[in-house]
């Protein structure tokens, strides 16, 4: 073979990828044009955005605050011998409930953080 076939050789593969790729590019921008069509197909068809009126407005009192407050757990009565067990449905409707002391636990000076934190601990 002459150096003038592989020339050729090259030449023709390089047109082979060039013409590849550009029929990659358009395919994948053909893609998106139809992703972005199919999209707003999409959009036209759900509800209208709801009016400035239909929005939730507060209430004539105000804004509704938090409420901050110690929770003690609701605990469990203890089984009593020949007695049929609780079933859930037959418990509190909440598992907690107000605690008498409203005060909150704030951190002890001589106490760590949480385990591995790389505090003293108890002295």
């Amino acid at each position: 073979m002459s150096t003038a076939t592989f020339v050729l050789a090259a030449t023709s593969s390089e047109v082979l990828d060039v013409i590849a790729a550009f029929a990659g590019g358009l395919f994948i921008a053909g893609a998106l044009v139809w992703a972005v069509q199919f999209g707003m197909r999409v959009q036209d068809r759900e509800l209208p955005r709801p009016l400035s009126e239909e929005q939730p407005h507060l209430p004539e009192t105000g804004p509704i605050r938090e409420i901050r407050e110690m929770r003690e757990p609701d605990e469990m009565p203890a089984p009593v011998q020949g007695q049929e067990r609780l079933m859930p449905h037959e418990l509190h409707h909440s598992g907690s409930r107000r605690g008498k002391d409203q005060q909150r636990k704030r951190w002890l000076p001589g106490s760590s953080g949480g385990f591995g934190s790389g505090g003293l601990g108890h002295v």
